[in-house]
């Protein structure tokens, strides 16, 4: 009887194969010269590399020179024990800008001088912790919203009602200026107003929201107004459940990021304005002081294609009162970021040469926390 052949391709890879491509995270391992000798599909995709090209590679190649992760694979050698690292910073041309990482090295006993390397990326991490900084933002604005409120408005009352006071009995030459202390005086209510946003602290009324039907409405307020030069893109997912969210808070959310697109793109010769919605499946966060997971797979975008936002600005750009229009208040960005908070999501701003895009991740609610007529 003959055996039939077996090709060794035909065969399913070794289950030791299968659980390390199952992971999310870039692993490689490494010999004694520095060279990767494996690697699971994560680390294709980190180092933007196929199997092949990877494994004729020394780890150096990647790396930004003297990187923290060399010495580290010297010390786990040395010392035959695992180390960890974090908040560890790989940009380099390989690897690109502002990469920054948790390492994890380990030693493998059963061949000397080679080491394993996961690679944990820092986004989805520094996003809560940047979102709970913008949250302590607005608590801080919260209060002074209400001492503004208290302590400015009523004498700002006194001085409006002088200054109309003063225009009935001054010559016409004067008037300019009772005017202008009445303008004045106006504006300055106007930003009070607008900052009392902050100190509302009711619990939100929430329904099941189309967000389709929130972004149509957005759209068409921009088209008669601030983006009636602008070409709106629509890219979304028609499978979508609804928010369970505040209609009018989402609606006043979406106007400000499209407004602030909108005059980003102020000198640009092709404007163009994109909402896009998808549905991101398997993003999970744990929340300070909470046991429980919060599950965010509900994505929403606003994109524009103008010049960007300044580099130094981005970690603050959420911030009260920052700002980079000379007649801006500041508040736009501070109170999108606490309308999301308090919906229990996150925002989050990519911005580059070629335009900027207002990423914001909600919460999936289970069907006992929407009322029951609910329709999907």
């Amino acid at each position: 009887m003959t055996v039939p052949l077996v090709n060794k391709a035909d065969l399913p890879p070794p289950v030791s194969v299968l659980v390390m491509n199952a992971l999310p995270h870039p692993v490689v391992m490494l010999n004694e010269e520095n060279l990767i000798c494996y690697n699971n599909a994560a680390a294709e995709v980190f180092f933007r590399s196929g199997t092949s090209s990877l494994q004729k590679k020394s780890i150096q190649h990647f790396l930004p020179f003297s990187s923290t992760l060399l010495s580290l694979i010297d010390q786990v050698r040395t010392s035959c024990s695992p180390v960890n690292e974090y908040r560890v910073d790989l940009s380099s041309p390989h690897l690109g800008v502002g990469l920054i990482v948790d390492l994890q090295v380990a030693p493998i006993v059963e061949q000397p001088g080679s080491v394993v390397v996961l690679f944990q990326k820092r986004s989805m991490a520094d996003k809560m912790d940047r979102q709970l900084t913008h949250r302590s933002a607005a608590r801080t604005v919260s209060g002074l919203a209400a001492m503004l409120a208290h302590e400015i408005k009523n004498p700002l009352a006194g001085i409006r009602g002088a200054a109309q006071l003063l225009e009935m009995s001054v010559g016409e030459g004067d008037r300019e200026l009772t005017n202008l202390i009445v303008e004045e005086t106006d504006r300055i209510v106007d930003l009070v107003d607008s900052m009392e946003v902050f100190s509302d602290e009711r619990p939100i009324e929430r329904d099941p929201v189309n967000i389709y039907s929130v972004l149509d409405r957005v759209k068409t307020s921009a088209k008669s107004g601030f983006a009636r030069n602008v070409r709106i893109v629509e890219k979304y997912d028609p499978s979508l459940p609804p928010v369970f969210a505040s209609r009018d808070q989402l609606i006043q959310l979406f106007l400000n990021l499209a407004k602030n697109a909108c005059e980003a793109m102020e000198g640009v010769k092709n404007p163009e304005l994109v909402f896009s919605t998808a549905y991101r499946a398997g993003v999970r966060l744990s929340i300070p002081g909470s046991s429980q997971k919060v599950s965010l797979p509900l994505e929403f975008c606003v994109s524009d294609n103008g010049g960007g936002v300044p580099e130094d600005m981005m970690e603050h750009i959420f911030d009260p009162f920052m700002t980079t229009k000379p007649n801006g208040s500041g508040l736009g960005l501070a109170l999108v970021a606490k309308v999301v908070g308090d919906h229990g999501g996150i925002v989050e701003c990519e911005s580059g040469r070629n335009g900027t895009t207002f990423r914001i991740l909600m919460p999936a609610y289970t069907s006992e926390e929407m009322p029951s007529e609910a329709i999907l």
